[in-house]
């Protein structure tokens, strides 16, 4: 049985050094010392007192920020509507503009992080870097792991989503989209993007799945977060988790406690920060306002783009998918442009080591899994034998 989120910190027990004021616009700086955050958590309408201490020499001592979710910028298979799930389909321009803008987001907002936890796939690990260099943190380590990877979506990826909608109907692909327990047609052993023929998993094949469900990518993303996260957290470092739509979906509705039947009313949109306040239970403490967010009517995370921005991004993303009226790419059409030019000059020219890595990232990027027919051979010869 998976562990529940609401566990008592095994750092509770240690002395408190310093306390962290609940907000700072200003730039933190390095505490050579331990941290405890005052929390409060209501239980049958009353006011209890606790406390995450911090017994790890945090750099996060100047705002009361605990994790922090970010959904990486648009990629290629974004931007063409298409199904991606394990495919590692690289950054778009725009994307590298959505990771930046992220950046400096969390840049102005204060928080600093201890680490940073990310997929094996490369527009989240694009724009983890990218997030790091905007907020001059490229020093913090870096954990990869596949347990963060998107859902498989099986038989659906590399399909455009539309397409899929005027052939299935809105409601059947909603729920492969977005419900809990209802995962896409399996793909087949000979799919052209199977992450069997790619080199990265080659000491996994047996584990690849052919089609998850949310239930099924909360299994493994339940097992990092358990065993990784928590602890990390528990001894006071201040985490950024860098992933994808589905699977950051899985672990919000744990963190969240959302019902199986409401989970598929929650979509996150990409690039926008959403920071956590824990309490010593590692349980969400209320916003500032003590409303859930507006922009999706669940969540106790602050949205650092703001609720309304965050809202029109989903209404816009689902448009997209969903209603078939609508002949033209949101994600390339005029209004797209407009806001590429506007965020452009809001960020500035990017630095000249992020224009050298954009480039080499742009000549290497393939619009297909990064194959070979020789890897695909030694794949086959394993298979057979």
């Amino acid at each position: 049985m998976l562990r529940l989120f609401g566990q008592t910190s095994r750092s509770a027990l240690r002395k408190q050094s310093c306390s962290i004021p609940i907000a700072t616009n200003s730039q933190s700086h390095f505490h050579s010392h331990s941290c405890s955050i005052h929390t409060h958590s209501f239980e049958n309408g009353k006011t209890d007192n606790k406390q995450l201490v911090r017994t790890y020499n945090s750099l996060n001592c100047d705002t009361p920020f605990n994790v922090c979710f970010l959904r990486h910028g648009q990629s290629t298979w974004n931007r063409d509507n298409r199904f991606i799930g394990w495919t590692d389909t690289p950054l778009t321009e725009d994307g590298v503009l959505e990771a930046r803008v992220a950046g400096q987001m969390l840049q102005k907002s204060g928080i600093l992080f201890d680490e940073v936890h990310t997929s094996m796939l490369r527009r989240s690990i694009r724009t983890c870097n990218l997030v790091l260099m905007e907020m001059g943190q490229e020093y913090i380590p870096v954990n990869k792991t596949w347990r963060l990877n998107e859902r498989n979506y099986g038989e659906l990826v590399g399909k455009n989503k539309k397409e899929v909608v005027k052939q299935f109907g809105q409601d059947q692909v909603k729920r492969w989209r977005r419900s809990y327990d209802q995962p896409p047609p399996p793909m087949s052993d000979d799919h052209k993007y199977h992450p069997r023929r790619d080199p990265r998993y080659r000491l996994m094949l047996d584990d690849i799945p052919k089609s998850e469900s949310l239930k099924c990518t909360m299994q493994r993303s339940s097992v990092y977060w358990d065993e990784v996260l928590v602890p990390a957290i528990e001894d006071g470092k201040t985490l950024l988790i860098v992933g994808h739509e589905n699977n950051l979906r899985s672990i919000l509705m744990r963190l969240e406690d959302i019902p199986e039947e409401d989970i598929i009313n929650l979509s996150l949109p990409r690039a926008v920060p959403l920071a956590y306040r824990l309490d010593a239970n590692l349980k969400p403490l209320p916003r500032p306002d003590g409303k859930l967010d507006e922009a999706t009517g669940f969540l106790r995370g602050t949205w650092l783009g703001g609720d309304q921005a965050v809202a029109e991004i989903l209404d816009r993303d689902h448009k997209q998918v969903y209603d078939t009226t609508i002949t033209q790419n949101l994600e390339t059409d005029e209004t797209r442009d407009q806001w590429k030019n506007w965020m452009s000059i809001a960020v500035g020219e990017p630095s000249p080591e992020q224009k050298a890595k954009t480039l080499r990232g742009h000549c290497r990027a393939q619009e297909t899994p990064s194959n070979t027919d020789q890897y695909d051979n030694l794949i086959q010869k394993r298979a057979s034998g």
